[in-house]
């Protein structure tokens, strides 16, 4: 099962239909998770000893050797079911998950840091590097990418605390993924198509998206794909968010270095390396979307998917989707999705994450009504707290009260996961080994 806590969020609702209708939403959530499971999407495009694809297909029996490199939270499943597919010499992977174990011993599983890079991040990195090193013109290395492998696989600029600081600045200051990447790419040697140039093999990237729109320049920080972002990009963004002056005096030098042509950039669409190389994303939210529609209506629900790419602020999102359900003309039971990735901008010092956040703004919206809604982390684990969002009810606002937990106190301080772990509705999961942004669930 999917939930830790299944039973005790069903419980919680206080009436017979908001608890079947908290029921269909953790149910809904799982068939989601199920829709992107890396193993499965991985094993989908395998057809023998043939990777296919919509619009093309490569044999992988022509190469003399295959290789596998892998960084990201679903990085582990994936190189399972390439193990499970084809032959492969050897490989070395990058997760963050301490018990993942893959079959094939000629697979190295290292351990790297989520969501700042550590020194694991950095030693999978040269394990890679040194492995890519060693491959021919007549083999293929299949990279496995997902979200958090920016984090996971690391070779910086700049030295390693430096890199934490500036990441953990622009994380906290509301930065969105493509601006945070931006960043990353540039103070990075294996980033923003570097990793590339580290191989004569051929490259295959098979790629889960974690970022709206799948752009494959930003997913991981864009390891083998050209990058249209700059040394002055990298600037420009930390001065928007008034970091310029407050970041380590190496990452400026970097940065400074790259504008003024001293630094190299990173690799450009007219790059020669990237003749032999070949990027396919094989799933993401929308993916993860048509199994929770497909499990919807199998429960009998009509079903309204308003968007896949929902982005801002997570307490204004959140008021913003409840207004969204109530204005809809619905005669029938009906839920609601949309999937996407919010951000938060921290001024209070409370423990969550943007997923829970907004589930927080909704609970006065939603209060006195059998409205129910989700906001769910599909990797598993939200913010800075060890669960993957929240859930809440027109019932939630008055259990909060006679709890003394109000919740615009709450919000203000950031601390949503003390305000829903004090009601029993945070979502529990622990690592699910896949990644494609965050899915709400809203039931009308």
């Amino acid at each position: 099962m999917l939930f830790k806590n299944y039973d005790d969020l069903v419980l919680n609702g206080q009436t017979p239909v908001l608890q079947q209708k908290r029921k269909d939403v953790l149910d809904i959530l799982t068939a989601a998770v199920d829709a992107v499971h890396p193993y499965r999407v991985v094993k989908d495009v395998f057809y023998g000893t043939q990777l296919v694809f919509a619009s093309e297909a490569i044999d992988l029996s022509s190469f003399d050797h295959l290789y596998v490199v892998g960084f990201g939270k679903a990085s582990v499943g994936m190189a399972q079911a390439v193990c499970d597919a084809v032959t492969v010499t050897k490989g070395v992977v990058i997760t963050n998950d301490p018990s993942a174990i893959i079959t094939n011993h000629s697979i190295e599983v290292i351990t790297g840091g989520h969501p700042l890079p550590n020194e694991g991040s950095v030693r999978g990195a040269e394990k890679i590097l040194d492995l890519l090193g060693q491959c021919s013109e007549n083999d293929c290395v299949i990279v496995l990418i997902s979200g958090g492998g920016s984090a996971l696989f690391c070779k910086p600029r700049v030295p390693l605390n430096d890199l934490q600081k500036t990441i953990d600045l622009l994380l906290r200051s509301g930065a969105s993924i493509d601006e945070l990447n931006t960043i990353r790419k540039h103070l990075s040697l294996v980033k923003g198509g570097q990793l590339a140039q580290y191989t004569k093999a051929v490259i295959v990237s098979l790629i889960i998206s974690d970022i709206v729109h799948d752009p494959i320049t930003s997913i991981a920080s864009g390891p083998t794909s050209p990058d249209p972002t700059t040394f002055s990009d990298a600037r420009e963004i930390l001065k928007r968010y008034e970091l310029w002056t407050n970041i380590p005096a190496t990452v400026r030098t970097v940065i400074t270095e790259g504008i003024a042509g001293r630094i190299s950039e990173t690799l450009k669409e007219n790059d020669p390396v990237f003749e032999t190389v070949f990027n396919f994303i094989i799933a993401n939210n929308e993916r993860a979307c048509q199994g929770a529609i497909t499990k919807a209506k199998e429960l009998g629900y009509d079903v309204k998917l308003m968007t896949t790419s929902i982005t801002g602020e997570a307490r204004v999102i959140g008021k913003y989707l409840i207004n969204r359900v109530k204005q809809s003309l619905c005669h029938r039971k009906t839920v609601f999705i949309t999937s996407g990735e919010t951000t938060v901008t921290v001024r209070g010092s409370g423990s969550g994450g943007r997923n829970q956040e907004l589930v927080l703004s909704c609970v006065k919206e939603i209060a006195g009504n059998d409205l129910v809604v989700a906001s769910f982390a599909t990797d598993g684990f939200d913010g800075n707290s060890d669960v993957a969002g929240a859930l809440a009810d027109g019932f939630t606002l008055p259990r909060a009260l006679k709890k003394k937990l109000d919740p615009s106190r709450f919000l203000e301080q950031n601390n949503s996961y003390v305000f829903f772990q004090g009601l029993g509705d945070t979502l529990r999961t622990g690592l699910t080994g896949t990644n494609v942004m965050d899915i709400q669930i809203l039931i009308r």
